[in-house]
């Protein structure tokens, strides 16, 4: 399981021992799974990536793209809910140590009867080492962008600024968005208002889609970064593909014809737009003259919600079992990929971290792995 992290941590030390700091790009998708993609993460019995209906199904070249130039897992693992992954990826915790062993409800403590003594609603504290805070103290501009669910309302956690972040838009105490439109204020102009995507007043009443809002404020935020002359820390983590499954206006003429429900056609439009937004972020470093010198970490932090199917079944996740919540393959197996933004193998700091190109990896992996990496290459 540790093989290859060892490796990739060996070579992200030479890159901070030439006093290289490559900007990192984190870019956490909301109840993403392995098979909610057109790029093929499963393999044939000879190691060969294996198409299945449902990557047919949906739309995603810049995954495609980003695929072809890095390396995806095909074993990573997330847990079955977003809480626990999210902290986890931050604090490099098992969600058994650092306690929020489930998804962390807002207004109220959700232990229930029978949970564990040790439940952690509160979720993340003050104080905390996360790798944010560690890479701010290494230099690096830490933005937060999109959804942050680490902590209820009133908590320490609520506020990513509070655990390491020095930019915060859209991170809240809540998962779901009040809405995905800007006519609807993203929820703050309905009856929703309680889960209203903050930070983002500017595109109330608009038809600017929430996927592409924290897009634009995710580019200005690096470009002004790139400016000052600070690497980058961006954690971007999209709303998206949570419920509510609203579509997006863009891209739902290309699922009209699946003969998929309408609730699996607007989840498919959730998907392609966000992978719109991967792509632009892609093109903003290339604009910048940044890209070769940009990290990109692509995952989604549990199994797929996709509205096909039951939980327990071999529906949304087909082949494998199961969606989000559940404890099989299909709702915690999630897409993983690591590439450079833009390949240059002349590059010295490529050449220090010579990440293989179109490479499928099959040893086991997981969200609390992502900490320890990032943090022995430029901590």
């Amino acid at each position: 399981m540790k093989k290859f992290q060892f490796l990739f941590i060996f070579l992200f030390s030479i890159a901070l021992q030439a006093k290289n700091q490559p900007n990192i790009m984190v870019f956490l998708v909301d109840d993403m799974g392995v098979m909610d993609t057109s790029v093929a993460f499963l393999t044939d019995s000879k190691g060969n990536p294996k198409r299945y209906p449902l990557n047919k199904f949906y739309r995603t070249p810049s995954m495609e793209r980003l695929s072809k130039q890095g390396v995806r897992f095909n074993q990573f693992y997330a847990m079955s809910v977003c809480s626990p992954s999210r902290i986890s990826l931050l604090t490099g915790q098992n969600a058994a140590r650092h306690g929020a062993t489930n998804w962390i409800n807002p207004s109220s403590n959700n232990r229930g009867k029978f949970g564990p003594q040790e439940w952690n609603w509160k979720g993340l504290k003050k104080g905390e080492v996360t790798l944010p805070g560690v890479l701010a103290q290494e230099g690096y501009r830490t933005i937060h962008v999109g959804k942050a669910h680490l902590g209820p309302k009133g908590s320490e956690g609520e506020e990513p600024l509070n655990v390491g972040f020095e930019e915060n838009v859209g991170g809240a105490a809540f998962g779901a968005p009040g809405s995905y439109y800007g006519k609807a204020g993203y929820g703050a102009l309905t009856k929703r208002r309680s889960h209203a995507v903050p930070h983002l007043k500017q595109y109330h009443g608009s038809e600017t889609f929430l996927t592409e809002a924290l897009t634009l404020e995710a580019k200005k935020r690096v470009a002004q970064s790139v400016k000052d002359g600070k690497p980058f820390f961006l954690h971007f983590a999209h709303y998206a593909v949570h419920a509510p499954f609203h579509s997006d206006p863009r891209f739902a003429k290309n699922y009209e014809k699946s003969g998929k429900p309408k609730n699996a056609q607007a989840f498919a439009t959730l998907i392609e737009g966000m992978d719109k937004s991967l792509g632009d972020m892609l093109d903003c470093f290339e604009e910048l003259g940044v890209a070769e010198n940009t990290l990109v970490i692509f995952l989604g932090d549990n199994g797929s919600d996709a509205p096909l199917g039951h939980q327990h079944e071999v529906a949304c996740a087909a082949p494998l079992r199961g969606k989000k919540g559940a404890h099989y393959e299909g709702g915690m197996r999630v897409p993983f990929i690591a590439s450079w933004a833009k390949r240059n193998d002349d590059l010295a700091a490529q050449k220090a971290l010579a990440i293989p190109a179109g490479v499928i990896q099959p040893q086991v992996a997981s969200v609390e792995d992502i900490f320890p990496t990032l943090l022995k290459a430029f901590g």
